[in-house]
């Protein structure tokens, strides 16, 4: 295990000062402590014609705005504690809806826009919220759901900002108090629900500094989802928290617009999931920029993409490593202090803050060395918990569910210990799939698996036994695509469906989803 210099185990102990303080108030360390005419966020939207707009967001606009959502949704009963769902694709009304939800100490629940309604009101539902904010083209899925009121952005969202006076005085619930409620897929059950406190800014601020290395002046980029945690952690917190602009891209993405948006705004600093570099890669006219930084997450990078990169952006680009309950905790870091040497395959070293090691066979986190560790448990699921944590008090390790090895403090991934799906960066539990299949008529049992795909990394497949006299065609799997699609996500639904007499299946009954994988 490498040890990291001394100079940043002091910064390291100053965040958690700051993040951590028993006083620590969200709103006042997100926005109120920035320069009210710095600006924040660029929003780039998608003009009828084809072309982009931007528009800039300053830190000023998003303190008053929040101040006087804040008061409006204190009026509707939202407080101290109570959680709200915010369904919204990457535009300012998301921003002001988070930070209008810190002021009054409530908590923020992320909804990807890719979700239908049932996976959206399982979360509403998990987490007993009462309010949902959305956007026009989401209302759809959220008006019928009953006893939860729906606030749509346009005219609803600016009149209540407009009819309201600001609120006079932020609640501060400290470093351990709520901030999101962020759910994170399973593949034996229900997805989980992943509280965030305040003091895990102290790490998504390390990871921009040590990981990211963005500098005051970059131009920097989060292409990620804010749905999804690498996207909220490092797309929309980490740049409040930090002080530093992110570009919020509320269009489709393509590498047509990709090329735009890092020409025109002179981008250097640039993160995304593998999916984004491995769709430029394929495109020969995308090349010729000059990024100073490039990363990436969510899956392992090919060794084809990062040397594309090289010519391409102009620099390589490199893997971090973490997960929705830690934020990232290993990478091939950027900042130059802790900058080493990148070994094909490996994700690189532990970020400081967190101590790392290969136990029982997998990733995973010695707790009592790693200050910045902010993850004690998932929401009612003591069981599930339980089985992440090694010692009394969850004082040993932690472990992430994924295989590895350490070389010479290098970590390197080898395998997921579970069944959960990467696509696209997206992670996906074969249970939330399965569970929509299983309710169609002609299906007796089902299993869904991951298999490699050149471009998403991995696709959903579908093993589906049949109930008797049914026939397996091109209109059936036609009609159980488009059941995952409207029962649970647009993105989730399996590529391909393959008829079987049975399931492989252990003497205790559970799915041998290896065995699929192997055909």
């Amino acid at each position: 295990m490498s040890e990291v210099p001394q100079d940043t185990a002091v910064q390291v102990r100053r965040w958690l000062e700051v993040y951590g303080a028993e006083d620590a108030d969200a709103a006042h360390l997100l926005v109120d402590r920035h320069d009210p005419d710095q600006i924040a966020f660029t929003q780039i939207d998608a003009e009828s014609e084809g072309g982009l707009t931007a528009t800039d967001i300053t830190f000023g606009q998003l303190a008053e705005d929040s101040r006087r959502l804040a008061t409006a949704l204190a009026s509707r009963g939202v407080g101290r504690g109570d959680a709200v769902g915010v369904l919204m694709g990457k535009r300012s009304e998301l921003v002001v809806s988070l930070l209008a939800l810190a002021r009054l100490g409530a908590v923020y629940i992320p909804l990807f826009t890719a979700f239908a309604t049932p996976a959206i009101e399982m979360r509403l539902r998990g987490a007993s919220a009462k309010l949902v904010i959305t956007e026009p083209s989401q209302v759809g899925k959220v008006e019928d759901l009953d006893g939860v009121e729906v606030i749509v952005a346009g005219p609803q969202f600016d009149g209540l900002i407009a009819d309201s006076e600001p609120l006079p005085q932020s609640v501060a619930v400290g470093g351990d108090g709520p901030l999101v409620l962020l759910f994170t897929s399973g593949t034996t059950g229900s997805p989980k629900g992943v509280p965030v406190p305040v003091r895990a800014l102290a790490s998504f601020h390390a990871y921009f500094e040590y990981g990211l290395d963005v500098a005051a002046d970059d131009v920097f980029w989060n292409a990620a989802d804010p749905g999804w945690a690498y996207g909220l952690y490092y797309g929309i917190l980490g740049p409040l928290a930090t002080g530093r602009r992110n570009l919020l891209l509320n269009a489709g993405f393509s590498p047509e617009a990709m090329a735009e948006i890092l020409t025109r705004f002179g981008v250097t600093n640039l993160a995304a999931a593998p999916t984004v570099y491995r769709s430029l890669s394929n495109n020969p006219s995308f090349t010729g920029f000059q990024l100073r930084r490039a990363s990436s997450a969510g899956e392992p990078l090919t060794p084809d993409v990062v040397e594309w990169a090289k010519s391409a952006l102009g620099c390589e680009v490199r893997d971090h490593y973490g997960q929705t309950e830690h934020g990232m905790f290993i990478n091939n870091h950027w900042n130059d202090v802790l900058r080493r040497p990148v070994v094909p395959g490996s994700m690189g070293y532990a970020m400081p803050g967190f101590r790392c090691g290969i136990e029982a066979g997998e990733i995973a986190i010695d707790t009592a060395a790693s200050p910045l560790m902010w993850f004690t448990g998932y929401l009612d699921a003591p069981e599930k918990t339980a089985s992440r944590f090694t010692g009394p008090d969850r004082s040993g390790w932690y472990l992430t569910g994924d295989a590895g090895r350490e070389e010479d403090g290098r970590f390197f991934f080898t395998a997921r210990d579970d069944d959960v799906i990467i696509m696209a960066g997206y992670r996906i539990g074969p249970f939330d799939v399965e569970s929509v299949l299983i309710t169609h008529p002609s299906v007796l049992d089902v299993a869904v698996v991951g298999r490699p795909d050149q471009l998403r990394g991995e696709v959903l497949e579908a093993f589906c036994v049949l109930a008797d006299g049914v026939a397996g065609t091109d209109e059936l799997e036609a009609e159980l695509q488009q059941l995952v699609k409207t029962g649970f996500a647009a993105h989730a639904y399996p590529r391909t469906v393959h008829w079987v007499d049975e399931l492989p299946k252990t003497p205790s009954g559970k799915i041998q989803r290896f065995k699929l994988r192997q055909q």
